[in-house]
């Protein structure tokens, strides 16, 4: 039976926070294969990821990602006290711009839009011109976690909160073959009880006192009241999570539940779903693991891709 080849591929990356980094390996994985993206859409840490990609500087995100140690997460944390979230994210233009020159969308060599939603009637709105930094921090503001984005008259925060897997935008780009990539399919299936007695799984005390040094740090004149306070949010303890967890789990559930729907509705042409739910939000330590999970379930869906292509 004669079908018609796919020509123009378009890659839809999902929003995960810290399990972000399986991103890199996806794509790796993608262009080992010598197959040809050809415009990207990305969702929160997807846009980060994406836009790094369209840049041509992901090899240099990878190797960021690798020496990242716990020290080095932290000290991404620019605390804002008492503002509409914890952080401000100016250090997104830092982290941005290590890895490259670009500054606009038309610095782009392949197309891409950033999916954030407005915070005033919850509509998606997609982000594709401008300044990429501005788009970035539109598309990665966690409600509660990062302050929301002013762009134009809207205020903007993360755009997994309406779509968490951008199927139908990367569609709308002109692709006629959609490859996705979805961090949050496991979120729920996991025992969240035996994941937070877990040693592996707790936020290790030198973590925790490591955070609260830093954040208090910035907030010397206020001394230890504010530590203490810092040290009450982030305790974890047998009976409840710390604040964080709460926020990311919560976070990551709904955007599960978002993406089982789209995605039925919706279903890309290849599904790509890292199993990385035991991460938690700021795991960005786990770079070689996430990488790693990535690139291998990426790499069973090569033949699938080539078969129509």
């Amino acid at each position: 039976m004669w079908r018609k080849k796919k020509n123009k591929i378009g890659l839809a990356l999902g929003s995960g926070s810290a399990r972000g980094w399986a991103h890199i390996g996806a794509i790796e994985a993608i262009e080992e294969a010598g197959i040809t993206i050809h415009c990207v859409a990305g969702t929160s840490i997807g846009a980060f990821v994406g836009a790094l990609y369209a840049t041509g500087d992901l090899a240099s995100l990878k190797e960021f990602a690798l020496q990242m140690d716990w020290k080095k997460v932290i000290s991404y944390f620019d605390v804002v006290f008492p503002k509409s979230g914890f952080m401000d994210g100016k250090k997104v233009h830092d982290l941005f711009s290590i890895h490259t020159d670009a500054k606009t969308f038309d610095d782009f060599k392949i197309p891409v839009k950033m999916i954030a939603t407005n915070l005033k009637n919850g509509n998606k709105v997609v982000i594709d011109s401008g300044n990429i930094i501005e788009g970035i921090r539109a598309s990665v503001s966690v409600p509660g976690v990062f302050t929301p984005v002013k762009r134009g008259d809207k205020w903007l925060v993360d755009g997994g909160l309406v779509d968490p897997v951008p199927v139908s935008t990367v569609r709308e780009m002109g692709a006629d073959f959609v490859i996705a990539v979805d961090l949050n399919s496991d979120l729920v299936s996991r025992d969240y009880k035996s994941v937070k007695k877990s040693k592996k799984e707790k936020m290790p005390s030198k973590k925790r006192n490591e955070l609260i040094t830093h954040i208090s740090a910035q907030y010397n004149s206020a001394g230890k009241a504010v530590k203490s306070k810092i040290n009450h949010w982030f305790a974890s303890s047998a009976k409840s999570p710390n604040i964080i967890d709460v926020m990311g789990t919560s976070l990551g559930i709904m955007q599960e539940q978002i993406s089982r729907i789209n995605l039925a509705m919706d279903p890309p042409d290849i599904l790509i779903q890292p199993r990385l739910g035991d991460l938690k939000m700021f795991d960005f330590d786990q770079a070689e693991r996430s990488i790693l999970e990535g690139y291998n379930q990426a790499k069973v869906q090569i033949d699938n891709i080539k078969s129509v292509l």
